[in-house]
């Protein structure tokens, strides 16, 4: 079973950064493609980034791309979200999720793929 905690949430104004954490409790993290998500009150769950296992490669979606910056730390157990650039509508709870154990990276970039997910951290941004 795999464990993710998210951190790092917070109230930042417009233009402002911030960095998530999502730490795992698994052996072998360095195995699984970690991706992050985001839920807006009214509003389904949406993709932003996913970072795969096995060379570390990226997918971004549209709407962060060039303001997000995914990556992970295997020695830490943990994967980072890097915000900047924050505008109002990021406004949303932040979810980390993992795939299957040695799954490729299309396992998390829809939010119905992920086999694990984290708590969420809020972030909020003021105008």
């Amino acid at each position: 079973q795999v464990q993710l905690v998210e951190s790092g949430g917070g109230l930042v104004q417009a233009g402002g950064s911030l960095r998530l954490s999502c730490a795992a409790s698994v052996r072998s993290f360095d195995r699984y493609p970690i991706g992050w998500f985001r839920q807006a009150p009214g509003k389904e769950r949406e993709f932003l980034a996913a970072i795969s296992w096995s060379d570390g490669r990226t997918h971004y979606a549209d709407s962060v791309r060039g303001r997000f910056t995914i990556s992970r730390d295997n020695a830490e157990n943990t994967a980072y979200l890097q915000m900047s650039s924050l505008k109002p509508e990021d406004t949303a709870v932040y979810y980390c999720g993992a795939g299957v154990e040695g799954s490729p990276l299309l396992n998390v970039i829809t939010p119905q793929a992920p086999s694990y997910w984290g708590q969420g951290t809020q972030v909020t941004v003021s105008s």
